[in-house]
This record gives C-alpha cells, structure tokens and sequence, in this order.
C-alpha cells in the first residue's frame, strides 16, 4: 500500500535544496496541492524541472513568488511575468530547453538511458552554448550553457543532451489505486508520466482512489512511490490560463 494520509505526510522529507520534476502543461494536470503543501512547509533553494512554472499565483507559481525556487529548467516562460523578472534581475536561474527534447531527458532519466542525440537545437546556441542560465545584479551574464557534443549520424549533425533525474517528483492524475498505478486525463498526460518518470521518489496526488483495469493504466506503479488522495473539492479546483468562452448574452 502507498497511500498516504495528507499531502503534508506526503512532502514531509522534502528539504532545502532538493530537486523536482513537476508534472502539468500550462495549468493542466498541476499537483497543485502537492505544491501547496511544500509551501507550508517551508522548504526553499529548490530546482525545479517542469514544462512551465505555473502562472502568477498558480502551481509552480505560488513557489516561485515566495522566494523558493533557486533554478528552472523548462521549455516555456509562458506569460509568468514573476518569473520573467526573477530571471532578468538575477533571483533565480532559468534552462531553457526545446519542448521535446525536455520530454525526453526526463523518459530517458526514468529508463536509465544517460544520453541521447537528437537534431533539435543543432546550430543554434542549444548546441554551441551560451544562452544566459543566471544574470548578476548589474544585467550582464553571470551563467551561460555550456556547448554540447555535436555529432554526425548518416551526414546528418545531431546534439548530445544529457537525461534528467531528480531527488522528487510531484504528479497529478485523474485516477489512481493503492499500489501507485496511474490513469491521467488529456493534456494532463503531456508531461505527467515522463515527471515521474525522472523522480527518485514520486509522490501523485490522485483525484480518484480506485481499483484500476490493467488494460487502462498510462503509468505502472513501480515509478510511484507515495499516493494521496484528494478530497472532491481539491478534485474540482482547477486553474484556467485563458477563459476562451465568453460569458452568455444579457437580454433587457
């Protein structure tokens, strides 16, 4: 059994300066109570990989604006204006890195693969280093990227890039059951698999406790190692990035 009582008990060994492969895709799939939790608890100097860094005040967010979050590796800054100014004002280091290539660092970290090529930022400064990671108090580059290994495969130049792992993984899934097997919903399922994946102690918030069918599982359970289950409120608050719909028209 893997269920945990809260998301507190969950988090609890979670310390000062561990590392996080986050799951979620913009605002879907966001263990955001998960996140909340460490908030509470207080932990800082965190390095976070995640697609994206919530929004202002959303998931990651709510980490970031409280000064908890030391570096970001990620593929998109999105219209997280906190994390666009702790960035250019030095606060925090940011990895920028192509959205699949991100994916897959994080696979290959939960396969056991340390590296792959790929032909994704070949000639550009992915590949020949240089893109600013950290900037110091006066605006000018403190941190750059390193050049990575270019090689041909067929003629063709593919970039050496390394896999990820962390020390943690926070996840949210629709469903899940007692031994850590786990079912995610549409978009949720982007980055959420490849998360825990990477973690070597993945925790899922999970929005239904429940006997699962083989046959359905997106995620076996040997890559979680703690569950909790959500209340129904929990369940149904969810974050919407942009409203698309408009609301109905009144009529006098």
């Amino acid at each position: 059994m893997k269920v945990v009582g809260s998301a507190a008990e969950a988090v609890a060994d979670v310390g000062d300066g561990a590392s996080l492969a986050v799951g979620g895709f913009g605002l879907s799939g966001v263990p955001s109570v998960l996140i909340h939790a460490l908030l509470e608890r207080g932990v800082g100097g965190l390095s976070v990989v995640s697609n994206n860094c919530g929004t202002n005040g959303r998931g990651l967010g709510e980490l970031l604006a409280a000064g908890r979050i030391a570096r970001v590796t990620g593929s998109y800054v999105g219209e997280n204006k906190e994390l666009a100014r702790q960035y250019l004002a030095g606060e925090v280091e940011l990895e920028l890195i192509p959205q699949g290539t991100l994916a897959e660092r994080l696979r290959a970290g939960g396969c056991g693969i340390p590296a792959f090529y790929t032909p994704a930022g070949v000639g550009t400064l992915v590949a020949e280093g240089g893109l600013p990671w950290r900037y110091g108090p006066d605006g000018e580059v403190a941190v750059a990227s390193p050049a990575k290994e270019v090689r041909e495969f067929g003629g063709v130049p593919y970039v050496l890039e390394r896999a990820i792992t962390t020390d943690f993984a926070l996840v949210r899934a629709a469903r899940g059951d007692a031994h850590g097997n786990l079912v995610f919903a549409k978009s949720a399922r982007n980055f959420n698999p490849l998360a825990a994946m990477a973690g070597r102690v993945t925790i899922a918030e999970v929005e239904e406790l429940c006997e699962l069918d083989p046959e359905e599982v997106h995620l076996p359970g040997v890559f979680v190692q703690r569950v909790v289950a959500l209340t129904p409120e929990q369940a149904a608050d969810k974050g919407i990035e942009h409203r698309t719909t408009t609301p109905p028209e009144v009529r006098s």
